[in-house]
């Protein structure tokens, strides 16, 4: 349909899995499974209600009827009780005990609980997917010298290697966030309206350890260890908050990532992938833009950003419930994965497949290296030619200066260290000054914390996780 609003995340970004977990069909399927969970264990408590009447339940968990129920709901302005109506009209033998004893909140909040769960799992698939493959890249270059940057201005040599540890490190985090998160998800389980449980209690005449048990024995069906303990006719809207947490916590990463790579693209260091026929620039056919790291920009502003509904939302609820939430959340939780994983497969998709340049890294080393290379040979000096420091130290300010006015003057390049061999103070050959100015000789223990950290902290988490990696699912634009 060209006639109206599509959303973007779902046409142009995130991948079909996450598409169905917030889809209506895992909705509504999920309602109904939800209510078979509270007739069973309501059944096993004693309640009055039959096999068969629990069979045709079973019967119809999929099969909705999406215009019956968007009848109902324009009749009854309420989209549960539209539902149970929809459901109630397959399953005539069960329809006197559907929702026998909730709430609308028993099926909307714990779907919601459920559906963020198994978002959570398919985001830490697809996390550790991106790690695999900054793991492979690091390994592959952690003695690759290239130069580094504090404040985009050049600094002491590390590795590649060493760089995409530091990405990588950051997804690490967040992969602890996410699995503490995951741990800590609760049902909101069977409250009623104020969070009491006081239907339930009538409904078993005053048993408390039925209720008790009715709660437990629906966690139990539904793949949760536990309920909330208290709630009010909601779980804490913090949960919610906590959740999205994590996705902001990617977010922040890949954005991260994505900024630093859009930087090497500008030093054409590195390349994102690039297929034979795409086209960079609309205009200047020439161009090779890092469209995809500022795909990933994007969307993680926007995730980022999106986590404000979430504490916004968990700090205006009102006593025991208020419905300005619902609207909020049937858009900001949804959202939040579709782009986060939409950013994931992004961040998948050049982790896995950008080209790196050394002969240009090797470039800007030379470039800069004279200047980081003055105290080496300031000591060299010193302990091997017998020179005086404070002499030499002179002799290198002015040789210094004279080659930084060379090159932001008039463009030249560095010629520092030609300068120095020149001078006859240093006593330096072009050999002994190549030797000391060699890259590799600045990057320090970067090879060795690259190695060090691939293979004592990342490789076994990926091990624990082996066949949980999902490869990514292929960008559409």
């Amino acid at each position: 349909m060209h006639d109206r609003y599509e959303n973007p995340l779902c046409a142009r970004y995130a991948g079909r899995e996450m598409q169905e977990i917030f889809s209506d069909d895992r909705k509504f399927s999920t309602w109904r499974r939800l209510w078979l969970a509270l007739a069973e264990t309501e059944q096993e408590l004693g309640i009055p209600i039959t096999d068969a009447q629990l069979e045709e339940m079973r019967a119809h968990l999929t099969d909705i009827d999406y215009a019956l129920a968007a009848k109902e709901e324009k009749a009854l302005r309420h989209d549960v009780m539209a539902h149970v109506h929809t459901f109630a009209a397959c399953c005539p033998q069960a329809a006197p005990i559907i929702h026998l004893g909730a709430t609308s909140c028993y099926v909307g909040d714990n779907t919601d609980v459920i559906n963020m769960r198994d978002a959570l799992l398919l985001i830490r698939r697809k996390l550790l997917g991106v790690m695999a493959a900054l793991a492979d890249l690091a390994e592959k270059n952690k003695d690759l010298p290239t130069l580094a940057f504090t404040h985009f201005q050049a600094a002491q040599p590390t590795t590649v290697g060493k760089r995409a540890c530091l990405w990588l490190q950051d997804l690490e985090m967040d992969l602890r966030q996410l699995n503490f998160q995951l741990e800590e998800l609760k049902l909101l389980g069977c409250k009623g309206t104020t969070g009491t449980a006081a239907s339930f209690l009538t409904l078993f005449e005053g048993d408390e350890e039925k209720v008790r048990k009715l709660e437990r024995g629906i966690a139990e069906r539904m793949g949760f260890p536990h309920c909330q303990s208290v709630s009010g006719q909601t779980y804490s809207r913090k949960q919610d908050f906590a959740v999205l947490q994590v996705l902001s916590g990617i977010a922040q990463s890949a954005s991260k990532f994505a900024g630093d790579f859009r930087l090497l693209s500008h030093l054409k260091e590195a390349e994102e992938p690039f297929e034979s026929g795409q086209i960079g620039s609309s205009a200047m056919a020439y161009k090779r833009n890092p469209m995809r790291s500022e795909r990933i920009a994007s969307l993680g502003r926007y995730v980022i950003c999106d986590l404000q509904n979430a504490a916004l939302t968990a700090s205006t609820q009102w006593l025991e419930r208020t419905l300005d939430d619902s609207a909020n959340r049937r858009i900001a939780i949804p959202e939040a994965f579709l782009a986060c994983d939409g950013i994931l497969n992004l961040y998948a998709n050049i982790a896995g497949g950008l080209r790196l340049f050394p002969a240009v890294m090797e470039k800007h080393l030379r470039e800069e290296l004279p200047f980081l290379a003055t105290e080496n040979i300031l000591m060299y000096c010193v302990k091997e030619k017998g020179g005086d420091r404070q002499d030499l130290h002179e002799h290198i300010r002015r040789h210094s200066v004279a080659a930084a006015e060379q090159v932001k003057l008039y463009g030249k390049e560095n010629d520092l260290l030609q300068r120095i061999e020149a001078d006859p103070a240093f006593g330096l050959t072009a050999e002994e000054l190549n030797r000391i100015a060699d890259p590799a000789s600045f990057t320090g223990m970067a090879a060795r914390q690259c190695e060090d950290f691939i293979m004592k902290e990342i490789r076994p988490l990926l091990r624990q996780y082996e066949g949980e990696i999902k490869q990514a699912d292929e960008i559409s634009v």
